[in-house]
């Protein structure tokens, strides 16, 4: 559709509705226990220092990250997108709370469950955990708050500044992982989340065979993605991997710096779904451009639902967000790796 077509306006509209209810919907899936997880045994130490360099960048700068994990690993049962997810979505409510003294403190620990802490909080199963602290020099939360602060759409951000699915989303993957969530927390005087894991028994060699390697690369990346927290997101994650990345917040945009810079540019990342353009309409004309071009589909809704919906074909690569930095980055290694069939 033309953009000075009047109905262009509604189309848009209708668009970025379709996305905000695609990601309310994984945030729902996830405080309802129902999104599929993919459990190994994880250090949970490994996780949070493989992620440290990217909540840096989603703190701001003048904003203190200390992390003190325990002197010897402790493995879980873990699916580490999922945990990687957590501590984003505990980061970001962090940074919102804070304003004068601001520091953000990840500490892990070898805990127990015991009858004391069942008697304490009403819930708990007995046994060894891997306990994950998350605590905030933020302005801290009444009692009346801490009761809801779970609840799907309950928040205390200003209007705009969030879903108020953020700790939903946390407390139904630590769920999940058979885990327990408490929280400390009084006004003026910060908060702080403990999250308990239960803790494995895996041989050495097996826990290290899990670990990911981060792949890296020095090519030039077109990031196409309207939401304004998730394409800083990107570009951090793949500058810190070596990559030069030129952002684009709509699909116009898009084509416009692909044509400016297409002779370096290895591959596009896409959102499915944005103003102006959608990702399709995108790829359409930049194919124009260059046929040989490699792009990465992403969208908030499950790869089937984009398929019926016909907004990309079977053949296309995609991935649903939220992405795992370590997966987006081994799955942009291998396409640009791969080699590009040659004219018929």
């Amino acid at each position: 559709m033309e953009k000075d077509n009047p109905l262009r306006v509604y189309v848009d509209h209708v668009l970025s509705s379709a996305k905000r209810a695609a990601n309310l919907t994984n945030s729902l899936l996830a405080f309802s226990r129902k999104q599929a997880v993919n459990l190994e045994p994880n250090g949970i130490n490994e996780i949070i220092t493989g992620v440290q360099k990217l909540l840096e960048r989603l703190l701001s700068e003048d904003i203190e990250l200390c992390v003190q994990t325990s002197a010897r690993e402790i493995t879980i049962m873990a699916d580490r997108t999922q945990i990687e997810q957590i501590l984003m979505n505990l980061a970001t409510n962090a940074r919102d709370a804070m304003t004068d003294t601001r520091v953000l403190t990840i500490s892990t620990a070898h805990a127990s469950i015991d009858k004391a802490f069942i008697h304490k909080h009403g819930y708990g199963k007995a046994g060894t955990y891997a306990r994950v602290t998350v605590a905030d020099t933020g302005h801290g939360m009444d009692e009346n708050v801490k009761e809801h602060i779970f609840e799907p759409f309950f928040t205390t951000k200003e209007a705009g500044r969030g879903t108020g699915l953020g700790l939903s989303t946390v407390y139904g993957i630590v769920k999940q992982h058979d885990g327990y969530i408490t929280v400390e927390s009084e006004p003026g005087k910060g908060t702080a989340f403990h999250l308990y894991f239960p803790s494995v028994r895996v041989r050495r060699e097996k826990a290290r065979q899990v670990e990911p390697k981060m792949p890296s690369g020095t090519e030039t990346i077109l990031v196409a993605e309207d939401d304004r927290e998730t394409l800083q997101l990107m570009k951090e994650i793949l500058r810190e991997y070596g990559y030069t990345v030129i952002g684009a917040a709509d699909g116009d945009e898009a084509v416009r710096h692909f044509a400016e810079h297409r002779h370096r540019i290895g591959l596009v990342i896409m959102d499915v779904i944005m103003p102006k353009k959608n990702g399709m309409e995108v790829y359409s004309e930049i194919k124009k451009l260059d046929p040989s071009v490699k792009v990465l589909f992403v969208s908030g809704h499950a790869r089937d639902v984009v398929l019926d919906r016909g907004v990309v074909d079977s053949k296309s690569n995609f991935l649903s967000k939220p992405i795992a930095p370590s997966l987006l980055l081994e799955r942009l290694r291998t396409l640009l790796d791969a080699e590009v069939p040659g004219p018929p």
